[in-house]
């Protein structure tokens, strides 16, 4: 049985300034490549076999210091990982985005990807993997809008919000997956000497 482990991307500066940030690239904070670098010290310990990223500066770069740290292959890019495209209010703030279009701008036509349109990006991809990577564990390094909405559609519903280097662990079992880890930050807990 395949099980993924999805990881939601180190912090950026305009998560702390809560901007959207959708497609655009972004670069990790030193306090995001901090985080990665925690990952990595605790997925050293947990026997994954590969990681996939998304192709975004700050989910690769998560990627990149999470394989050098714990010794887990980085495997390649992948576009289908990318974060939900938000047109044009990516690069803004709620109150920005409210002052612009109003408090119902995610029900105008703004440019945004379709949930069924992100959805095929992860069916894509999601037969790529139990087809590639059978009875093996991978850690797919993407972003928090992509992951809540693929976990939305699979029936994995939770009101806590994906913090950043978050880890979810969904374990294949026939037809479907099965939650094993959610949001799970224990790597936080950890300082290092």
């Amino acid at each position: 049985m395949t099980t993924i482990g999805f990881i939601r991307h180190g912090s950026t500066e305009w998560n702390r300034l809560g901007k959207l940030q959708g497609q655009l690239d972004t670069d990790l904070t030193e306090e995001g490549r901090e985080q990665a670098r925690l990952l990595g010290l605790r997925l050293a310990k947990e026997g994954w076999d590969g990681i996939i990223s998304s192709d975004l500066k700050r989910a690769r770069e998560t990627a990149q210091i999470v394989s050098e740290l714990s010794g887990i292959p980085f495997l390649r890019t992948d576009k289908r990982l990318r974060e939900r495209k938000y047109g044009q209010v990516e690069g803004t703030t709620a109150a920005e985005r409210e002052e612009r279009w109003g408090t119902d701008w995610k029900l105008q036509n703004l440019g945004q990807e379709s949930d069924d349109d992100l959805w095929k990006r992860w069916s894509g991809l999601e037969s790529d993997l139990i087809q590639t990577y059978p009875n093996r564990k991978i850690l797919l390094i993407s972003h928090g809008g992509f992951i809540v909405q693929v976990l939305r559609v699979l029936r994995i519903d939770s009101e806590e919000f994906l913090q950043n280097t978050s880890l979810t662990i969904l374990l294949r079992q026939g037809a479907g997956w099965e939650l094993q880890l959610y949001n799970c930050l224990t790597h936080l807990e950890t300082k290092t000497e």
